[in-house]
């Protein structure tokens, strides 16, 4: 009787997984800039591979399946959000095109595309002066095309 009950709280999770991965997938397929999509992805992709993990571990019952499929969430969980982020950075500053009906873009008058510099918004005049003129604003790699 138990066992049934835990092949059916098992196959749940792989079921959610399933379809919390089949989401990602089609976020990443539908939603139209890369912004949406990375959020897509992170979210139900790093869900999906929890829930799989967290029945793996019911199913196999054994410490080091659990301690490995544990640290395998930690590791989805810590890193997605991290990696999406740095994507989605250098895509933005790459110049990939946002969606048309962007409510918000908050780093549209921060960021100097000829210094490669993102300002806080917080700074003082000062700052932004000293800024200007010092050549350490400067980038340090300059990418040049060949004509």
């Amino acid at each position: 009787m138990t066992e049934t009950i835990v092949n059916w709280v098992i196959a749940i999770f792989m079921l959610s997984s399933g379809i919390f991965t089949l989401l990602a997938a089609v976020g990443i397929l539908r939603l139209p800039d890369l912004m949406t999509r990375m959020h897509a992805s992170t979210k139900a992709g790093a869900l999906g591979v929890a829930l799989m993990m967290i029945a793996a571990m019911l199913h196999f019952n054994d410490l080091v399946v659990m301690a490995k499929a544990l640290a395998v969430i930690m590791f989805i969980l810590i890193t997605a959000p991290i990696a999406a982020h740095a994507i989605g950075r250098a895509g933005y500053f790459v110049g990939v095109p946002i969606w048309v009906n962007t409510v918000k873009d908050e780093l549209f008058n921060r960021y100097d595309s000829d210094t490669h510099r993102l300002r806080s918004g917080l700074e003082t005049e000062e700052e932004l002066k000293k800024m200007k003129t010092s050549n350490k604003d400067k980038p340090r790699i300059r990418v040049t095309t060949k004509k």
